[in-house]
């Protein structure tokens, strides 16, 4: 059974806009796909479909084998992990630590399982030694693992990522790109960066005008120029002569 299965869903916001019009795609656990397209492609509107925070006007999204509705939104979400674009919106304690612990604690976790559970998801991101620091003394690349290190202290089942590299230094991005190629969730990665769904995802969805324009292997896919060009993007710079 996919981990999601998106059938033929639409969204028209109140000005008539359809967002996102007849989309259907279905993702395996274990994956990493990304999504991307021009700007107002409709990457975010379904983003925010799937995490059940806007409501499809028709179609309908399965998350691990339950719909998604209004009544499940909140059940289905403990198993989605979202990184914001922006780590200020995802990082509000005193530290790092109480960031990462503050999920599992407010999921009924005890104070020892809590912990247990932001150690390890400390030690995964590699900020073990930040636990003590607070957000924002944090760089930008820091913030970011700070923020995954808080989703993943929730052990969720599927992750879904919005810009991740975006405002990263090179450095920051590299050690962003080797976290996603080892953790083993199903990844669903919205970006501009080609470069990043180059390294990290085997599979790309290429969204214009909110339709699929095109969903398969990264490398073919990244590089038909003439493919991304009809969708308003550029081949990744790695591929530049």
């Amino acid at each position: 059974m996919p981990e999601i299965t998106v059938n033929n869903v639409q969204y028209i916001y109140p000005d008539g806009n359809r967002a996102v019009d007849s989309v259907s795609f279905e993702a395996e656990a274990g994956q990493s796909i990304g999504l991307v397209g021009a700007n107002g492609a409709g990457k975010s509107t379904l983003l925010l479909m799937l995490l059940g925070v806007l409501t499809p006007a028709a179609g309908e999204i399965w998350i691990r084998g339950t719909r998604l509705t209004r009544a499940t939104a909140a059940a289905i979400r403990r198993d989605v992990g979202l990184v914001f674009q922006d780590s200020d919106d995802q990082l509000f304690m005193n530290t790092v630590y109480e960031d990462v612990a503050f999920g599992p604690l407010n999921a009924g976790l005890t104070q020892a399982q809590a912990g247990e559970a932001a150690r390890e998801a400390l030690e995964m991101t590699g900020i073990a030694h930040l636990k003590d620091r607070a957000p924002y003394k944090l760089s930008g690349g820091e913030k970011r693992l700070a923020a995954i290190a808080s989703v993943l202290s929730m052990q969720p089942k599927l992750i879904v990522m919005d810009e991740p590299s975006a405002s990263l230094d090179p450095k920051a991005r590299r050690g962003l790109i080797g976290l996603c190629r080892r953790l083993p969730q199903l990844k669903l990665i919205a970006t501009h960066d080609l470069d990043m769904v180059w390294d990290v995802c085997e599979r790309t969805v290429i969204l214009q005008n909110g339709r699929v324009a095109a969903d398969g292997d990264t490398r073919a896919i990244l590089s038909d120029a003439a493919l991304l060009d009809e969708c308003g993007l550029e081949l990744p710079l790695c591929l530049h002569q």
